[in-house]
């Protein structure tokens, strides 16, 4: 579970917010009026998260490109319609 600190205590110790994150691996929420505004996390994670996001990418694209295999040509603007919803 992610530690939350609220912005003020945030600024106050950056550096020591920054070294838990990248050194011990933890998470950070950061709240402004009790509501959660951003995430602090280690790069693993964001690499993580972006790997993940490639892949369901690659899985849209070789989909649409599978129906388009037995329908013939198709335009670029329909299949980029169709990846973007």
């Amino acid at each position: 579970m992610a530690r939350s600190i609220t912005v003020s205590e945030a600024r106050q110790g950056f550096a020591e917010v920054i070294n838990r994150v990248a050194y011990g691996k933890e998470r950070v929420t950061v709240v402004r009026r009790g509501r959660d505004l951003v995430a602090i996390v280690p790069m693993s994670d964001v690499l993580l998260l972006e790997a993940i996001e490639d892949e369901l990418d690659l899985t849209a694209v070789q989909a649409a490109l599978a129906e388009a295999a037995g329908s013939g040509r198709v335009k670029w603007s329909d299949l980029r319609a169709k990846l973007t919803r």
